[in-house]
């Protein structure tokens, strides 16, 4: 018979042992990315204060609207990566049919009267309340679970997918991005090689397979270029990139200026908030797409550099959770979220420098929105999930 002073410590034990479970997890955790990435939300906060902060006032607006509603939206979605996280991963495989239904269904409502048109893109279902909802974020995290469920399982005496595996994946790829081209949004479609392209490769597909994706789609580039199928906006933002100077009060006035503001900065920077070409709103959607150009002005070279820094840091952790991951399906979801963010931190800068053609991409975990934000930390706790679940390292 257990005594009432036993029984306390026993229970005292359990609870002990509850906690220890807990701290556990927590160690578990790739403490390197969570801080990294807290850093990036951070600098970026900051920046879309600086970038929105004049324009808001000058509208008669609360000058701290978007800084606010951003600070919300990077709390909440913190919080829905943390839930992320403490899930298996390996379940997902059963529920990869259903994210990818959802994602469609979304790019599917977008096309309907529940869709919007924001800045030439009918990529928006508007909310209310200030706030929107852009499906095709969303859209990536369903397409990197799918293709790393189809292409994570090979079949028995085959080292890597085989040709039915790759045609469906290819397949179940191109419905989605179709939907997304239709909106139109070319930069989410060119993530969506992107990342079809890196996990078709890191799964093993054949090399001759990715040379005729790859030859394919420069084909497909060539004939939608000849046969006019590009948006006007679309044809002078690529018009533009080759000859930024042949228009420079029309297509090619957004790559100029950003080129300006990056350039004004120096190595140090005019300070944060003191930016005249961000004051001025020289540069369009500064808070978003060109929020890179509010961090060469006020930060410098130096706090643009750091940027690139750390959104190089989450790669590396991101690489490093793909190569100790329990099984291929770990494997190919890790590596297809860095395909995926690396393409678009890339395109985003480049776009700015004036070596990539303009595309309404956002720079992960820095620019202002909700659905990026949303999606890029559910994304985080995709790579948390996989990396507690780990192989022992060698």
């Amino acid at each position: 018979m257990i005594s009432a002073t036993g029984a306390g410590s026993v229970e005292g034990y359990r609870e002990q042992d509850v906690w220890q479970r807990r701290l556990s997890g927590l160690r578990g955790l790739d403490w390197v990315l969570i801080l990294t990435v807290v850093a990036l939300t951070v600098i970026g906060a900051l920046l879309v204060r600086a970038a929105t902060f004049q324009l808001l006032t000058e509208q008669g607006k609360d000058p701290e609207g978007f800084f606010k509603r951003h600070i919300l939206n990077v709390v909440l979605a913190f919080g829905l990566g943390g839930l992320v996280a403490c899930l298996d991963y390996r379940l997902l495989r059963a529920y990869a049919p259903i994210l990818y239904g959802l994602a469609c269904a979304g790019l599917i409502a977008v096309l309907t009267p529940l869709g919007d048109t924001i800045n030439g893109s009918h990529s928006w279902i508007v909310l209310g309340g200030g706030f929107q909802l852009q499906p095709s974020e969303f859209a990536k995290v369903g397409l990197v679970v799918l293709l790393a469920m189809i292409l994570g399982e090979p079949r028995d005496g085959e080292v890597g997918p085989g040709h039915r595996d790759m045609l469906l994946a290819l397949a179940l790829a191109g419905a989605p991005a179709a939907l997304i081209m239709l909106q139109p949004d070319l930069g989410t479609t060119l993530v969506f090689i992107a990342v079809v392209l890196g996990m078709l490769a890191i799964s093993g597909a054949p090399k001759r397979w990715l040379g005729a994706l790859v030859g394919g789609g420069l084909l497909l580039a060539w004939a939608v270029w000849f046969f006019g199928l590009l948006k006007p906006y679309q044809l002078a933002r690529f018009t533009a990139f080759m000859d930024p100077s042949a228009d420079p009060r029309g297509a090619g006035y957004n790559a100029q200026q950003a080129r300006i503001a990056v350039g004004s900065g120096g190595v140090t920077g005019k300070g944060l908030f003191n930016g005249e070409q961000t004051g001025g709103h020289f540069v369009p959607e500064q808070q978003t797409d060109f929020i890179f150009t509010v961090a060469g002005e006020e930060l410098g070279f130096i706090g643009a550099a750091l940027i690139v820094i750390l959104l190089g840091v989450v790669m590396w952790r991101g690489l490093r959770i793909a190569m100790h991951a329990a099984d291929l399906f770990g494997t190919l979801v890790a590596a297809g979220i860095v395909c995926w963010m690396a393409f678009q931190s890339f395109e985003n800068i480049g776009m700015t420098l004036g070596i990539m053609p303009i595309t309404g991409l956002p720079l992960p975990f820095v620019s202002y929105g909700g659905s990026a934000t949303f999606a890029n930390l559910i994304a985080l706790g995709l790579l948390q999930a996989v990396h507690l679940r780990r192989r022992p390292f060698d």
